[in-house]
C-alpha cells in the first residue's frame, strides 16, 4: 500500500514531531472524516508500506531527521512552490527560501524523488498570466537540476473558493492555452518534464504530459522498484493516481491558503490544532470510549 502524508494537511510542516514518532513506533491511527468514530490502524513498517509519499510547502523542519524514514522506506516528495505571496498563502515561506529548502531536500533524497508542484494556477488582478510566466521562468531555472518533474493544474472553482477568494478571475479557454503554452516552453528550455494533474485538459501540443501525479510508474522509477500492472482508481473524480491512505486530518493545516479545499476556514484549523497531542497515534486528540478501531487492509502493490 501507499501511505500519503500530505493530502489533508501539511503534516510535514506543522506536525513534524508527531510524524516522526509514528514511524518510530511503527503504526498510526486515522479517523474516518465521514464517520468520526471509525478509526483505522495502519502499520508503518517496510513490510506493510510500499512507499511513503510526502506533500508539503515547507520541508525545513523535517530535514534533520528525514533519514529516519528514508533509510527504511521507499519515498517520493511533492514540494509545492507557487507565485503567490502572503496575501494568498499566509503560512508559506517566501519563494527564495522555499527554493533553498527544496535544493537541500533534493541533496538528501535525490532529484529523482522530488516533484515540484506549481499548483493551483489561478488568476487575479495581481496574479496575471504574465506574472505567472515570469515567476515560473525564474523558478524553473533554479529548480531544474534538482527535480524529477514539474506538476501543475488550474484551480477548480469550488463554491467555498468563490466565497474565500472573490477576487479570482475565471479562466477562459484562451487563458489556459496561453499559460500552458508558456509553461511548456519554459519547461522545455530548462529540460524539465512537465505534466498536468488530473483532467485539466489536453495540452500535449505544448509538450505537456497528461498523467496522475502519484502513479506506480513514477514511484517505481524514483525508487528503482517494480510494481504490479494495476488500474489506478484515483482519489477523486478525474484523478489518475494510485489509491493511497492519508494519515492526516482535514481542518488542521495552518498554512491558511485562500484556495485550500481541505480547510473549511483558517480559524477552524487553529482551533483544531489545540487538540493535537504529539504523543497520540491520532493526529487530533486521542481514542475515545465510543470509537471503533479496525485494522486497515495493507495489500502490497509490489511485483513478486
Amino acid at each position: 500500500m501507499i501511505i500519503n502524508t500530505g493530502g489533508r494537511t501539511d503534516t510535514v510542516q506543522y506536525y513534524t514531531e508527531w510524524l516522526l514518532k509514528r514511524f518510530r513506533e511503527g503504526y498510526v491511527l486515522s479517523r474516518n472524516p465521514l464517520f468520526p468514530n471509525k478509526v483505522t490502524r495502519y502499520e508503518l513498517t517496510p513490510d506493510k508500506v510500499d512507499c511513503v509519499v510526502f506533500c508539503s510547502k515547507n520541508y525545513a523542519t523535517i530535514l534533520p531527521n528525514l533519514h529516519e524514514i528514508t533509510d527504511k522506506f521507499n519515498t517520493y516528495f511533492h514540494y509545492t512552490i507557487t507565485a503567490y505571496s502572503k496575501d494568498v498563502e499566509p503560512g508559506v515561506p517566501e519563494i527564495d527560501e522555499s527554493i533553498k529548502t527544496l535544493i537541500e531536500l533534493s541533496k538528501i533524497v535525490g532529484k529523482q524523488r522530488v516533484a515540484w508542484r506549481y499548483d493551483p494556477v489561478l488568476l487575479t488582478k495581481k496574479y496575471t498570466i504574465e506574472r505567472h510566466l515570469k515567476t515560473f521562468a525564474k523558478m524553473a531555472e533554479k529548480l531544474a537540476p534538482h527535480i524529477d518533474r514539474c506538476i501543475f493544474s488550474f484551480v477548480k472553482m469550488y463554491k467555498k473558493l468563490e466565497y474565500n477568494m472573490p477576487e479570482i478571475i475565471p479562466f477562459s479557454e484562451d487563458d489556459m492555452n496561453k499559460i500552458a503554452k508558456g509553461l511548456g516552453a519554459i519547461a522545455e528550455k530548462n529540460g524539465i518534464f512537465i505534466q498536468t494533474c488530473g483532467t485539466n485538459g489536453d495540452f500535449s501540443r505544448y509538450k505537456i504530459h497528461s498523467s496522475g501525479c502519484m502513479t506506480l510508474e513514477i514511484l517505481g522509477n524514483a525508487n528503482e522498484i517494480k510494481f504490479k500492472d494495476l488500474k489506478h482508481k484515483g482519489m477523486r473524480q478525474g484523478c489518475h493516481c494510485i489509491e493511497s491512505r492519508d494519515i492526516g486530518a482535514y481542518d488542521t493545516c495552518l498554512n491558511g491558503c485562500k484556495y485550500c479545499y481541505a480547510n473549511k476556514n483558517p480559524q477552524k484549523a487553529f482551533d483544531n490544532f489545540k487538540l493535537h497531542d504529539a504523543d497520540s497515534p491520532l493526529l487530533l486528540g486521542n481514542l475515545k470510549p465510543e470509537d471503533t478501531m479496525v485494522q486497515g487492509a495493507q495489500k502490497s502493490f509490489l511485483k513478486g
